[in-house]
């Protein structure tokens, strides 16, 4: 799988810290906690957040490393997992968002493995996915938020090559259009919102991982560099919590997959480290609400492994 990612990718100049910031150590008492699992084990799966409930989407299955289109449906109220509708079709390595309170899936390459990346995108619309219009170029292995009543798009790659581009897609038009990409083109990031801000956390180009941060401001169209992420990786998720913090979570470097928590304090504009995950795992979905982050699935090895685990991270 790695090898395969590698001839995906475009590889670009190292990208060195820009600064030596301080580092915060771990404060108060925040803590990890295991909630029930998944009912599939999976890898390279998408995840989002409707309300009190969180869709884990498509990725590879044990049975062969088969892509699925299985969805699960998690309840954070009662602690229980069903199945939702499946995806219209098999992807790993896809994105996906919640928008004015519908759940989209997008992109992700259809197989078989790490091949054929599609523009399809989808809606969560009266209990079945709804196909909308398709992406202007196809896209896997990236990124996706809801900010301003948008869909946004960020990094991955192409088929082609990493993408150049940020795509973004209005749900009241039903138009797709572009915007400037990542100032540092990459595969396999996290990306989170607060307020009204894109914040694009690690990634991969070429063979490396990535300390690349970045932070996209819509009003002036424009990407800007941050203080690096104190962990190289890719692989990894990222979601904002209610206080403040954009939490990266996961991923895999050199030694393995990656169990140590960077939070960057949008208000103090310096990182800190939280609790290492209880299972480190790459290819997961992360998700929060109010202080809690989610990591759901994945897996625990690099290359095709695969877990159902489901922990969530407490921030205080």
């Amino acid at each position: 799988m790695r090898a395969t990612l590698v001839a995906l990718s475009v590889l670009l100049a190292s990208c060195a810290p820009s600064s030596s910031d301080e580092v915060v150590q771990p404060a108060g008492q925040s803590s990890w906690r295991s909630e029930s699992p998944a009912p599939s084990a999976r890898t390279e799966v998408t995840a989002t957040r409707l309300g009190r409930t969180i869709y884990v989407a498509g990725g590879f299955v044990p049975d062969g490393n088969t892509t699925t289109a299985r969805v699960d449906v998690y309840s954070i109220d009662d602690d229980t997992w069903t199945r939702g509708p499946r995806l219209p079709v098999a992807v790993n390595h896809a994105m996906s968002a919640t928008v004015g309170g519908r759940a989209y899936v997008v992109g992700g390459f259809r197989g078989p493995g790490l091949s054929r990346p599609t523009r399809r995108a989808s809606v969560l619309r009266g209990g079945s996915w709804r196909r909308l219009p398709r992406m202007p170029a196809p896209r896997a292995a990236a990124a996706a938020v809801g900010m301003r009543g948008k869909l946004w798009v960020v990094g991955g790659v192409t088929g082609d090559g990493h993408a150049r581009k940020t795509l973004v897609f209005d749900p009241d038009t039903r138009r797709w259009s572009r915007r400037p990409g990542l100032r540092v083109p990459r595969n396999h990031l996290g990306l989170a919102r607060y307020r009204n801000r894109l914040y694009a956390v690690g990634g991969r180009a070429g063979a490396g991982n990535l300390d690349t941060f970045e932070r996209y401001n819509p009003r002036r169209r424009r990407w800007k560099r941050l203080t690096a992420v104190p962990t190289e990786r890719s692989g990894n998720g990222a979601a904002a919590t209610s206080s403040g913090l954009i939490v990266a979570v996961g991923g895999e470097g050199p030694d393995g997959t990656i169990g140590e928590v960077d939070a960057w304090d949008v208000g103090a504009r310096r990182w800190r480290t939280l609790p290492d995950m209880p299972t480190p795992r790459h290819g997961l979905g992360v998700v929060s609400l109010g202080a809690d982050v989610f990591a759901l699935s994945g897996g625990p090895e690099p290359g095709f492994a695969f877990s159902a685990a489901n922990e969530v991270l407490t921030v205080r």
